[in-house]
């Protein structure tokens, strides 16, 4: 055998004892409805112009993975170990990190408490296993980066294997009272590959109301049947004294005519003129009885 075929021989056994890598995983998606900050600002995102979109991108150093392949293998459930707090979003991938901002300005959905919300999970390319959907709690703080204990122990819905329709899984559920800014945080845990996606949906429901404090005001004073008068604004408003009887300036003439001891004198007095004026009469009748009986004689 020539040298060139003996060449030929060894290169063909060399390769036919190479092993090769198996394929990487290709289950790959991303909620759209509501739609995901993924979906809206990645690559090939359909919101990629919004502010904190382009805030977004600038973090991740002006690239943003692919909207469908955010994805970490060999989680096995144990989210809380594999995704650090503060970059759920991202789920601790650097080609996605700029989704981990605390920003209140990315592409959200408008919602209600008590509403079924229906979810569109598009599968670029489908596989089988279970989505957890999660709800962030009340009194989450929007302005502070997301954290598992924002989401509570437990999902609000839990789906395995839903109906793959127009491209998309599609599930609904009911949304708990919550008020202003949330985050839909959904888990899928393909059964199919190794791999377990994660993406944020920014929710917004109705503020809280605000309860203004109201002063109570006092009670109407009850209308008198008696007219009052009209104050003039310019005239000075007099105020009520109280005169004690020590206070009093009594008027002299007035004092003199009404004291005990004049009052004693002229009663006396009025005694002494009505006896003079008596005496008197008793004089004058004698005085004509006697003149009668000197005529008489």
């Amino acid at each position: 055998m020539s040298v060139r075929r003996l060449c030929a021989a060894a290169l063909l056994t060399a390769a036919a004892t190479v092993v090769l890598p198996s394929a990487p995983a290709s289950a790959h998606g991303a909620p759209i409805t509501p739609i995901s900050r993924s979906a809206a600002c990645a690559g090939n995102g359909v919101k990629t112009s919004a502010a904190a979109c382009k805030a977004a991108k600038v973090a991740t150093n002006g690239f943003i993975g692919a909207f469908d392949n955010l994805r970490i293998a060999n989680v096995n459930g144990n989210d809380r170990k594999a995704v650090p707090d503060g970059k759920l979003c991202s789920g601790g991938l650097d080609n996605y990190k700029g989704l981990d901002l605390p920003r209140d300005d990315f592409p959200s959905t408008t919602v209600t408490s008590g509403q079924k919300l229906p979810i569109a999970y598009e599968g670029t390319i489908p596989h089988q296993g279970q989505f957890r959907i999660y709800l962030t709690r009340p009194g989450y703080d929007s302005s502070r980066r997301l954290t598992w204990d924002d989401l509570g122990s437990k999902p609000i819905g839990t789906f395995t294997d839903p109906p793959l329709t127009g491209g998309s899984y599609r599930m609904s559920v009911t949304l708990p009272q919550r008020t202003g800014r949330q985050m839909l945080y959904v888990v899928w845990e393909t059964s199919s590959t190794p791999d377990t996606y994660y993406s944020c949906s920014d929710l917004v429901f109705p503020a809280a109301p605000v309860v203004k404090k109201t002063t109570t005001a006092p009670a109407a004073p009850e209308k008198s049947s008696v007219p009052v008068a009209t104050k003039s604004a310019a005239a000075p408003v007099a105020e009520a004294t109280t005169v004690t009887p020590e206070e009093t300036t009594a008027d002299p003439v007035l004092a003199a005519a009404t004291s005990p001891e004049e009052k004693s004198s002229v009663t006396i007095g009025h005694w002494l003129i009505g006896g003079a004026l008596g005496a008197g009469m008793v004089a004058l009748l004698v005085a004509l009885v006697t003149r009668r009986r000197r005529s008489s004689l």
